[in-house]
C-alpha cells in the first residue's frame, strides 16, 4: 500500500521538468512521473501532485496561445446575444472545446479514487503506454490528414473529447490520445495538435484546482510537497512546458509523429523488463 513520504527540493525539480517535458508530447506526463518517482525515488509522484503541476503546464498554454483564446472566450460571449457572430468559425470552435471538455470533467468526478488508487498500477502504465502508442502511429499512417483548423465539426470535439477522457488512465498521455483521434478523423497534424491544447485547457484547470484540497492531504498516497515545493515545481514545469508548446508546433508541421511511437513502446517494454525483474514495483 502507498503511503506519504516527504517531497525532498530535488524530487520536485526533477518531476516538475518531467512534467513539463513531457506534459504536451504524446508520450503521457502522468505514465512518465509514474515511472522516474518509482524508478528514482521509490515512491508514487501521486495523482494529486501531477494533477496540481499541470495547471503551470496549462498556465503555459494560455500563455502561448492567449490571442487565440481571448478570441475564442470574447467570440463566446458575444455570440449569446448576437445572432451574426454565432455564425462565425470562431464561435463554433468555442463551442467544440467546451462540449469536448465534458467527458473528462464527467468521468474524472466520478472515478477519481480509481484514478488515485488502482489505476496508477506500472503494469497498466506499461501496458496503455504500448498500447496507445501504437494505435497513434496507426493513426499516423493511415488517418487522411486533409483537414485543417478551419474544417472542424462538432463533432470533432465531441470525439477528440472522449479520447481525452482516456488520459486519467496513467500511459494513455491526453494530448496522445486526442492527437491518435484527431488523425483518425482526418484532422492534419498541425490542426490536431493545436485543437488538442485548447481542448485541454478547461479539463486541466479543473482537475488542478479540485486536485488542490488532496495534495496536503497526509491520508492519501504519493510524495507529501510542502507549499513552496509545490509553487515552484508548478511555476517549473510551466516554463518547461512552454518551450516543449513551441518545439512540437514546429515539429508537426514537417515531422511524423513515430518519433513518439518508438519512445512509447520502447519505454513501456522497459517498464515491463524493470517489473519482472523486481527493479520496479508495481
Amino acid at each position: 500500500m502507498l503511503e506519504w513520504v516527504s517531497l525532498t527540493w530535488l524530487q520536485a525539480v526533477v518531476l516538475a521538468v518531467v512534467q513539463g517535458l513531457t506534459e504536451f508530447l504524446p508520450v503521457s506526463s502522468s505514465g512518465h512521473l509514474r515511472i522516474v518517482s518509482q524508478l528514482f525515488f521509490s515512491a508514487d509522484a501521486g495523482a494529486s501532485f501531477t494533477a496540481v503541476t499541470q495547471i503551470g503546464t496549462e498556465l503555459a498554454v494560455v500563455i502561448y496561445f492567449f490571442g487565440d483564446i481571448a478570441r475564442l472566450v470574447t467570440t463566446w460571449f458575444r455570440g449569446m446575444v448576437n445572432a451574426e457572430v454565432r455564425r462565425t468559425r470562431d464561435y463554433r470552435l468555442a463551442w467544440y472545446v467546451i462540449v469536448g471538455s465534458i467527458p473528462i470533467g464527467i468521468l474524472g468526478f466520478f472515478f477519481q479514487d480509481l484514478i488515485r488508487g488502482a489505476l496508477r498500477s506500472l503494469w497498466i502504465t506499461a501496458t496503455t503506454l504500448i498500447v496507445f502508442g501504437l494505435l497513434l502511429g496507426l493513426a499516423e499512417r493511415y488517418g487522411p490528414q486533409l483537414r485543417r483548423q478551419a474544417e472542424l465539426r462538432l463533432s470533432d470535439g465531441v470525439l477528440m473529447g472522449l479520447a481525452q477522457s482516456l488520459a486519467l488512465v496513467p500511459g494513455v498521455s491526453r494530448s496522445g490520445g486526442t492527437i491518435t483521434a484527431g488523425l483518425s478523423l482526418g484532422l492534419d497534424r498541425p490542426t490536431a495538435v493545436r485543437f488538442s491544447f485548447l481542448l485541454a485547457i478547461p479539463a486541466v484547470f479543473a482537475a488542478g484546482l479540485l486536485e488542490l484540497g488532496h495534495v496536503f492531504d497526509p491520508g492519501g498516497p504519493g510524495l507529501q510537497p510542502s507549499g513552496p515545493q509545490m509553487l515552484v515545481a508548478t511555476i517549473l514545469a510551466g516554463a518547461v512546458g512552454y518551450i516543449c508548446i513551441a518545439w512540437l508546433l514546429r515539429y508537426v508541421e514537417k515531422h511524423s509523429v513515430y518519433l513518439f511511437v518508438w519512445w512509447r513502446v520502447i519505454v513501456g517494454l522497459a517498464v515491463y523488463v524493470l517489473l519482472t525483474f523486481g527493479v520496479l514495483q508495481a
